[in-house]
């Protein structure tokens, strides 16, 4: 069975050998040991290991999260965080950069491994996932018409007409398609959805929520207000420019 190959990124020394030699005693390999996040995504493009381990204060210009962030985007490999810190400021910083895991120093073995099984499975399942939605993605490449998407459900493949898209919703792992009479919950990222769907029809407004600009029919700040049965939908505030360059203001 092929050993699984892991990339330790930590710049403290006896910690990063420490960390070694559990990962060695429980049968992964590791590929490399990095102290700082410009290196840990240098040697990630090298050896494309199966999973990093990358503390998140790390000496450099490049932070731990920061360096997740851009292993993420170029290679698609999960990283789990190894850190002494547990405040707020710091974990809500780390969300950002979506990691497959949060491990507190000091940690023992079987929490290691447990969070390193966790992320590789959850890893493989967005993989799977990935690939269907750009199979149900080609099909609407493929057809005469931009504005007809193709979402499973019960096992089946059903049409949406995107002008029937009131907006999408973000609930934990799902995002959730919301027409005038259906839902439609799928395994995504709002991101992947939000890149799918026309700059010139849909704007996201929220962390949360991506809306059909034509369903808007009112802004009450902080909240915006769709046609229908008045859904009212909340502004983020990173957002609120991106919506005014979309609405037609006189």
């Amino acid at each position: 069975m092929t050993k699984t190959n892991i990339l330790i990124c930590e710049d403290e020394c006896i910690i990063a050998k420490d960390i070694q030699n559990s990962l060695k005693e429980l049968g992964y390999n590791v590929v490399e040991i990095c102290s700082s996040g410009e290196d840990a995504v240098k040697k990630t493009g090298e050896f494309k290991p199966d999973l990093v381990l990358m503390d998140i204060m790390l000496s450099g210009e490049m932070s731990g999260i920061d360096a997740a962030n851009e292993i993420r985007e170029k290679f698609n490999i999960p990283v789990i965080f190894i850190t002494a810190f547990s405040d707020d400021s710091t974990i809500d910083k780390a969300k950002i950069s979506e990691p497959f895991g949060y491990i507190l120093k000091p940690f023992k073995k079987t929490d290691l491994n447990t969070s390193i099984q966790l992320a590789l499975y959850k890893h493989s399942k967005e993989s799977e996932v990935k690939k269907e939605l750009n199979y149900l993605y080609a099909l609407v490449e493929n057809k005469d018409s931009k504005d007809i998407l193709f979402v499973k459900s019960n096992s089946r493949l059903v049409k949406i007409n995107s002008n029937d898209i009131f907006f999408v919703e973000a609930l934990k792992d799902y995002v959730v398609i919301n027409t005038s009479n259906m839902r439609y919950t799928l395994h995504a990222t709002m991101k992947e959805i939000e890149k799918k769907l026309s700059s010139y029809d849909f704007v996201r407004v929220h962390r949360s929520y991506i809306v059909r600009i034509d369903k808007i029919i009112s802004v009450e700040q902080p909240n915006l207000i769709l046609e229908g049965e008045k859904i009212v939908i909340p502004i983020g505030g990173s957002y609120k420019e991106a919506l005014s360059n979309c609405l037609n203001i006189v």
